[in-house]
């Protein structure tokens, strides 16, 4: 999917929020991974961070969060109208949640080559057994979004060769 040069910045404005998030998460000692979702009309409603390790929660993705969040607030499961930013291609869970919630639009930054499940490893929105068809967006800030994680992957072996945690 071509973008214009209008789209990608406002994509780029949500994927920069996206990676403050994971930032966030990162420094907490959570995989860095985070997501924000806009309504339709350009405006944040939801945000997420992972927060597996603090909340000792293997459902804790960012993008759950997120999803969570947003279907509270606008009362309703079903997210048609929204898109959910995100820095890292979304795993299995997530892809079906992001399909269960009927989203609009996914954007992600880096593919996932080991739980990728929206284009790399897997492809559950595009799959038989998806009954909506997600629009996907991928590689926005996709540099950024994979320094951010190599990162934090190399100060977490660094810490376990120091026998630290």
């Amino acid at each position: 999917m071509l973008l214009d040069y209008s789209e990608y910045l406002n994509h780029k404005q949500w994927m920069d929020s996206a990676l403050s998030l994971a930032q966030a998460a990162g420094d907490a000692g959570d995989v860095p991974v985070g997501a924000v979702i806009i309504d339709s009309f350009g405006n944040k409603i939801a945000e997420g961070e992972n927060r597996k390790e603090r909340d000792n929660d293997p459902t804790a993705h960012a993008e759950i969060i997120a999803l969570r969040t947003a279907a509270k607030r606008l009362q309703t499961w079903r997210l048609q109208q929204c898109t959910l930013y995100v820095t890292l291609e979304p795993c299995p869970m997530c892809a079906g949640a992001i399909v269960q919630a009927r989203l609009g639009l996914l954007v992600y930054g880096v593919d996932d080559p080991k739980t990728g499940a929206i284009r790399t490893v897997i492809n559950i929105p595009d799959s038989g057994v998806s009954n909506h068809r997600v629009g996907v967006i991928g590689g926005i800030l996709e540099s950024s979004c994979r320094q951010q994680l190599q990162a934090w992957f190399a100060n977490r072996r660094q810490q376990k060769i120091k026998g630290q945690r």
